[in-house]
């Protein structure tokens, strides 16, 4: 098992809290990452659509340092605040994948770790499975 890091990706206030990614063989494992600039505010310009997409460019970072694409994602789970917002989650997810996007869920939840925040994404993947479509 080895820990995915980025230097484009802020680890964890505490080592001992958490990965943000692990690589078990072929198969990568992401935590569920969110828009926060790591020091208690939000990138982007905060609507629901830009922290999606910059959720997204994290993940990416984190596929990316790993060895893989992002059509090497099999699963994700998506967090919303409020599911009226869903289809600027879609509007993020189309610029980032082709053909056949992952395997999905969404799931309404009252908050995330910290205010302001509005969309949290975990992923699971298998580097290399892209160019098996």
């Amino acid at each position: 098992m080895t820990a995915i890091d980025s230097p484009e990706v802020a680890r964890p206030p505490r080592p001992d809290m958490f990965s943000n990614a692990r690589l078990i063989g072929d198969q990568l494992f992401l935590s569920g990452l969110h828009a926060g600039d790591g020091a208690g505010g939000v990138l982007g310009d905060g609507s629901t659509y830009d922290q999606a997409r910059q959720t997204f460019i994290k993940i990416r970072h984190l596929v990316e340092a790993a060895g893989g694409t992002m059509d090497d994602l099999v699963t994700l789970r998506l967090y919303l605040t409020d599911i009226g917002e869903k289809a600027e989650i879609g509007r993020a997810r189309a610029e980032f994948f082709s053909g056949d996007f992952p395997c999905s869920t969404l799931v309404e939840v009252s908050a995330l770790v910290e205010p302001g925040l509005t969309v949290e994404i975990e992923a699971q993947g298998i580097i290399g499975s892209a160019s098996l479509r």
